[in-house]
């Protein structure tokens, strides 16, 4: 069996779609194991850009399975648009997609809950992408979520969403002071989308450890990053899902002893999207030259990203929680022209020196980074792909980063384009 984890070891926007596309080449299967339409992995379809909300980002590749498992939470709506998109740029999306008959759906109720919620927070928001996505995952915790498998019998979805909207409502109305959702109006807004994805829906535990058991290739996708992980992440300014590794079994049903290597996905710096602690932060003219040339716009939400150096701190603590076997350093050359490159290898508390991450975010506000200035390379990257034709100093910082994160650089991106990957090693 060969199954293969990539995963995000920032918060998120590492460049997971770029690469789990790359890899899909050499897959049999590639699977999507959790969040939902807030996530956005930029892949290039037919040399033009695209950004996948809840397609797996295989979906391209002649020959590969892609897979919607049952701890994504799917926006019915996204994902026909996402369908109509690519068919109409000449991908096939037809026998070889499946969506798990235990995805939870987002709901109309559910974006207008979080829209009431966040307006609510008032100073306090978290600065979430107004999916709908944390009141979906809370409402499948609660016992009150809606499976897409119920599209199978539009009847009894009608029903369940009847049932689950008038409370919504209640809430939305009396709670907040917000308008009610029109039950009438979703239902007929729901019925071709049932109708649209209803072939789609399948059993797919078990085709996924069939695949891993006959010795196929699978992939297992992430979204967000591992500081955005419900449990381990910045709480409260994280997603409402497991972004690490181990979020890989409930989100599939494979087991762990099935999963395999675990790739972590890093820019050579680092960028953060809403709100919280983020220690390592550029607020000068060189985190706007970071933005402007690694074109740093969220692909949700359209809104700029906090920019800031390597935090081999941070970093160090997802390789750990994830297990990962190997880095992939992608956007390598947004760095180029940069005289020296500031690299955080300590956080200074109170005076001491430490190396370990903090688990609260008010303790990781209060933490000064230690940096070590490292020589820039001063010259384009962007058509290199050997690793011995990296500049000196380019090789220099992939090997400090290595020594940060306890485990070896399996592959460098340096651009946009699917063949600018520098490769060290192979992977599948």
């Amino acid at each position: 069996m060969s199954g293969i984890v990539i995963v995000g070891v920032q918060w998120g926007d590492e460049g997971k779609g770029k690469i789990t596309n790359g890899l899909s080449s050499g897959a049999d299967m590639v699977v999507r194991f959790q969040g939902g339409a807030n996530a956005g992995h930029t892949i290039s379809l037919n040399g033009e850009p695209f950004v996948f909300h809840l397609l797996p980002s295989g979906i391209s590749v002649p020959g590969v399975r892609c897979v919607i498992g049952p701890g994504v939470v799917v926006d019915p709506e996204s994902l026909v648009r996402e369908i109509d998109m690519v068919s109409e740029h000449g991908v096939s999306v037809g026998e070889n997609f499946m969506i798990d008959f235990g995805a939870h759906m987002v709901m109309p109720y559910h974006k207008a809950q979080e829209a009431a919620e966040e307006k609510a927070r008032g100073e306090e928001a978290i600065g979430t992408t107004l999916r709908g996505i944390g009141p979906t995952y809370s409402d499948r915790h609660a016992r009150e979520g809606l499976q897409i498998g119920l599209f199978a019998d539009f009847g009894e979805f009608s029903a369940r969403y009847r049932s689950v909207a008038e409370r919504k409502n209640a809430l939305l109305t009396k709670l907040y002071g917000a308008e009610p959702v029109s039950v009438d109006e979703a239902l007929d807004r729901m019925r071709p989308l049932a109708e649209r994805l209803e072939p789609y829906l399948a059993d797919t535990p078990g085709m996924i450890r069939e695949t891993l058991n006959d010795d196929g290739k699978v992939i297992f996708e992430g979204a967000q990053g591992t500081l955005l992980d419900i449990a381990f992440g910045t709480y409260p300014f994280v997603t409402s899902s497991f972004t690490t590794s181990a979020g890989v079994s409930p989100g599939t049903g494979v087991p762990p002893s099935m999963i395999g290597t675990v790739v972590g996905i890093a820019k050579a710096y680092v960028t953060r999207v809403g709100e919280g602690p983020f220690p390592t932060e550029s607020r000068d003219e060189r985190g706007d030259e970071i933005r402007r040339c690694g074109h740093e716009m969220g692909a949700t939400t359209g809104r700029p990203r906090r920019c800031g150096w390597l935090d081999g701190v941070a970093l160090r603590y997802a390789v750990e929680l994830n297990g990962v076997d190997r880095l992939i350093i992608t956007k390598l050359d947004v760095l180029d022209s940069f005289e020296t490159i500031p690299v955080c290898t300590a956080y200074r508390i109170g005076g001491e020196a430490t190396r370990t991450f903090p688990r609260t975010v008010a303790e990781l506000a209060a933490v000064e980074p230690v940096y070590e200035e490292l020589p820039g390379w001063g010259t384009s990257t962007r058509d290199v792909r050997r690793p011995e034709d990296l500049p000196e100093a380019a090789t220099a910082y992939i090997r400090r980063v290595e020594e940060l994160a306890g485990v070896p650089v399996a592959a460098v991106s340096v651009g946009a384009a699917a063949h600018a990957v520098v490769d060290f090693e192979r992977l599948l």
